[in-house]
């Protein structure tokens, strides 16, 4: 996630952690979709890496790839969860 700030990074991990919650059919509250989003955002960013993709595209593409990581979360934690 270079070239954003801090600000922009939690907010895209707000968006990020509600829109996979949307996707997953959760209902979590503000915080726990701010933790899924940024954890999500590592999590992409991390994979899209070793594929060979970069998180180019600005503040878009950081919100597609933080939530492809944040819906991969949720869906990893309900595998274990057993739900």
């Amino acid at each position: 996630m270079e070239g954003i700030g801090w600000f922009a990074f939690l907010i895209i991990g707000l968006i990020a952690g509600w829109i996979a919650e949307k996707v997953m059919s959760r209902n979590h509250g503000l915080l726990t979709n701010l933790i899924v989003g940024v954890i999500g955002a590592y999590l992409g960013a991390f994979l899209f890496s070793l594929v060979g993709l970069g998180t180019t595209g600005g503040f878009i593409g950081a919100l597609i790839v933080a939530t492809l990581g944040a819906i991969l979360l949720l869906w990893i934690v309900g595998k274990i969860r057993g739900a």
